[in-house]
């Protein structure tokens, strides 16, 4: 089950001088600080925590799978931003969810098998921030992924019920024989061991991308999506050699005296945070209590306007027109922003029309679900460089297709299974080489001077957005430390029901909440969230109560 925050909850940051470094494993907190400690850079430590989380957390991210990296150098104080998002076969049609009478699969159909595979993209794209900004050789940081798989490593809690929340697992061969023990799940503490993933790490190590891409591992990835029996997929060995990851422009936007910085389309976490941030501006914000009943109705209600925007205009910029300068336009959200009052909720919010749209011929449809099995790393180095990096392999184990001691994803069912809505294209529709829309939102805050303030980020599906926004809420306006920010309760609304978390203290607004207009559910909000704040006295960070999140420093 879902874990939901109780009252074992870290209340005290985690402080340091020189680096930093936020995952949602110990061991990944561990190999990141090794690799910060012999001088590497902050994107060294993220490769060397990822190919950690990789097998610990193998439920939640991996080589299957892809993401997105946000980079603060501190010398120019720029920003990159790149793009590891997986696409779509060269094959995949708009019908690519439809079955042979020409009705839509339900989301678990489509999900479970080889037809929702997309090409994996975060071993190059990983390659690529690492040819830019990386300081020792790239051998150097799959040395712990690799001795941890071959020694074997402890089983957590949270994968050993991930597994027995996934029984379905057992029904895929390769993945049964790994995560199940005599046809019953492992246990946690016990010690698991991945050859298999030892090896396609050596490799990829000594032959960097191109041995992942091409060659064996890339034949067996095809082999094992196409002879699928559940579900057979479209993926070739060409696809996956023709991969590229993309270095692109960050999203940048400000917000009172600071500077936010996300990852642009295909991901629509950079826009949708900035809509919301800018949607509440003009509200005096930090002169309310932390979730408040007035804060909570505010942020649901610019949520709404926002996720009416992300779902009519935001899909994978390569091939859709996205106006990303009219959505964050200053001008166009504080006209957005009036459509919120405190006295009453809109209901349910339709897309605006930003100053850059002259003709509109997209139609809106949110996606049928988005798996939130995904991880967030936060990183600042010796140096005061900053990597924020979310990834994922999209639902809890994926597409359950294992292959060389890593599962594939699932991230196609990110596409909408509608390709047409009342005579007009749905943007987010699957077409051959596109990148599903994405929620990740790994997020860069700079204050004056263009220093760096923070870096954050979260899993969580389309609820990253709100768990993002709250979070830099909390840290801006309400002068949170990063610990007290992941750990205060949560509340969503994605242009449809306020959700308030389970088992917490703003459970008590549910009925207010409802007089005000809104449709209100309790529920397990389970987030990731994993922050390194620069101040003056050094650097302060905070780990997610609500995973096994784990910070470290020097």
């Amino acid at each position: 089950m879902a874990k939901a925050i109780g009252s074992n909850i870290k209340t005290e940051p985690v402080t340091s001088k020189h680096a930093m470094i936020s995952t949602a494993n110990a061991l990944a907190t561990e190999a990141g600080l090794i690799i910060l400690r012999k001088g590497g850079s902050a994107v060294d430590a993220a490769i060397a925590s990822q190919m950690v989380l990789g097998l610990v957390e193998p439920q939640s991210s991996g080589l299957g799978g892809g993401g997105f990296l946000m980079h603060y150098d501190s010398r120019s104080q720029s920003i990159d931003s790149f793009d590891g998002r997986e696409t779509a076969p060269k094959l995949a049609k708009s019908s690519l969810f439809r079955k042979k009478d020409g009705s839509i699969m339900s989301w678990r159909q489509a999900a479970s098998g080889g037809l929702s595979v997309g090409v994996p993209g975060l071993v190059r794209m990983l390659e690529l921030a690492h040819k830019k900004h990386g300081k020792l050789p790239w051998k150097d940081l799959f040395k712990s992924g690799i001795e941890l798989a071959k020694s074997g490593f402890i089983v957590s809690p949270r994968l050993a019920q991930s597994i027995i929340d996934n029984d379905d697992l057992k029904n895929f061969s390769a993945a049964a024989t790994y995560f199940y023990k005599k046809g019953q799940p492992i246990k946690s503490g016990s010690r698991l061991f991945n050859l298999e993933y030892a090896e396609t790490l050596r490799m990829i190590s000594e032959s960097g991308a191109n041995a992942f891409y091409t060659g064996p591992i890339a034949d067996a990835i095809s082999v094992a999506v196409r002879s699928d029996n559940s579900n057979p997929g479209l993926l070739s060995s060409a696809d996956i050699k023709e991969y590229q990851a993309h270095q692109r422009e960050p999203v940048c936007g400000q917000y009172r005296t600071y500077t936010l910085c996300g990852m642009g389309p295909p991901s629509s976490g950079g826009i949708t945070t900035l809509q919301i941030m800018g949607l509440i501006e003009r509200f005096n914000v930090a002169s309310q209590q932390p979730n408040s009943l007035e804060s909570i109705h505010i942020l649901s209600e610019a949520s709404r306007l926002a996720f009416a925007d992300r779902n009519m205009f935001i899909a994978d910029s390569d091939f859709i027109d996205v106006p990303i300068g009219g959505l964050i336009n200053g001008n166009y959200l504080a006209e957005r922003s009036e459509l919120i009052q405190t006295g009453r909720s809109m209901g349910k919010a339709t897309a605006g029309q930003p100053y850059d749209v002259i003709h509109n011929n997209i139609s809106a449809m949110q996606n049928p679900s988005e798996g939130n099995s995904t991880t967030h790393l936060s990183i600042v180095d010796s140096e005061g460089n900053s990597v924020s990096l979310t990834s994922s392999i999209e639902r809890p184990f994926g597409s359950r297709i294992w292959v060389r001691g890593f599962l594939l994803n699932n991230q196609l069912t990110d596409f909408s299974f509608q390709e047409k809505i009342g005579g007009n294209l749905v943007a987010n529709r699957v077409e051959g080489g596109k990148r599903p829309r994405s929620s990740m939102a790994p997020t860069i805050v700079l204050g004056k001077d263009s220093q760096l303030v923070l870096a954050l980020g979260s899993p969580g599906g389309s609820r990253i957005i709100s768990y993002v926004s709250l979070a830099m809420v909390a840290a801006l306006d309400w002068k949170m430390d990063p610990q007290m920010a992941a750990s205060l309760p949560h509340h969503t609304n994605r242009n449809g029901v306020t959700e308030l978390e389970y088992n917490t203290s703003i459970s008590k607004f549910e009925l207010p909440l409802v007089e005000l207009g809104h449709t209100v559910k309790i529920r397990p909000l389970v987030s990731g969230i994993h922050t390194v704040q620069v101040t003056e006295k050094g650097l302060i960070g905070g780990a997610d109560p609500r995973r096994e999140g784990v910070v470290m420093g020097f």
